[in-house]
């Protein structure tokens, strides 16, 4: 129910949902409302509103100041001088219809968390990596996003035996309760965890939550402070896609402290 429920927010938590819902406010369904001079003018200020939403969630100042948001308190406190029992890689790197439709590894946007979990593996800063995510339904087993990372993995010379496949989480909350359970059964001590910077604070405050003392590894930085040009106050589909995105994870850690998930 809880997966359910935050697909549906993710719609109404979008700015093209609001964009949409404005400009069918705005539109004259009733031949009476043309005549009506205080009913046109509430639905032009609807209308232009419906526009200003679209273009301010669209530029790019906008973008980069959702995403700065999400990732400025990210902190890096994972010990260089030590090494960790185990790595762990929070799911969400491969692009899973691709996969399906293709039959090939393909990722998404994510994979410097893949990246990052072989480097530490092949420095030795990691004896062994916990590979947290559920697989998709329905494909054998090289085709879960697990199958699709050990792939990887292996082809880039990690030994198999190194790798710990948990194909059983389909969310944050699940990705630190599992670890958790594995992470006890095996007598780990000294683990860090491998995750974009911007999921970094959501997923802190759920493996707190589960008792879990681990250092962090955030990768993947998206956001900017500074830097912008004339033409970042352009609109462009790509920072309205970015954009929605940000604000997807900015109500999904409201949601999982509202619920208890994360401290």
């Amino acid at each position: 129910m809880f997966f359910v429920l935050s697909k549906i927010l993710d719609i109404l938590l979008s700015p093209l949902t609001w964009a949409l819902a404005l400009g069918a406010l705005a539109v004259p369904w009733r031949r009476r409302a043309l005549a009506n001079r205080r009913v046109m003018r509430r639905k032009r200020a609807l209308a232009i509103a419906a526009v200003g939403v679209l273009y301010v969630f669209s530029i790019e100042p906008t973008s980069d100041y959702l995403w700065h948001g999400l990732e400025k308190g990210a902190r890096r406190t994972m010990d260089p001088a030590v090494t960790y029992d185990a790595v762990v890689l929070l799911g969400g790197v491969v692009e899973e219809r691709a996969v399906d439709e293709y039959g090939q590894q393909a990722y998404n946007d994510n994979s410097e968390r893949l990246i990052e979990t072989f480097e530490l593996l092949r420095s030795g800063k990691a004896r062994y990596a916990i590979l947290s995510g559920a697989g998709i339904p329905g494909l054998p087993f090289e085709s879960t996003e697990a199958g699709v990372e050990v792939l990887a993995l292996t082809r880039w010379g990690i030994e198999r035996d190194r790798i710990i496949v948990e194909d059983q989480s389909k969310n944050t909350r699940e990705n630190a309760v599992n670890t958790a359970e594995i992470v006890r059964a095996r007598g780990f001590r000294r683990v860090v965890v491998v995750t974009s910077a911007f999921h970094t604070l959501r997923s802190v405050g759920c493996f707190k939550k589960v008792g879990l003392d681990v250092d962090w590894d955030p990768v993947d930085y998206r956001g900017y402070a500074r830097g912008w040009q004339p033409m970042s106050f352009a609109p462009r589909a790509k920072y309205l896609d970015t954009s929605v995105a940000a604000l997807r994870e900015h109500s999904g850690r409201a949601i999982y402290r509202a619920r208890g998930y994360s401290e």
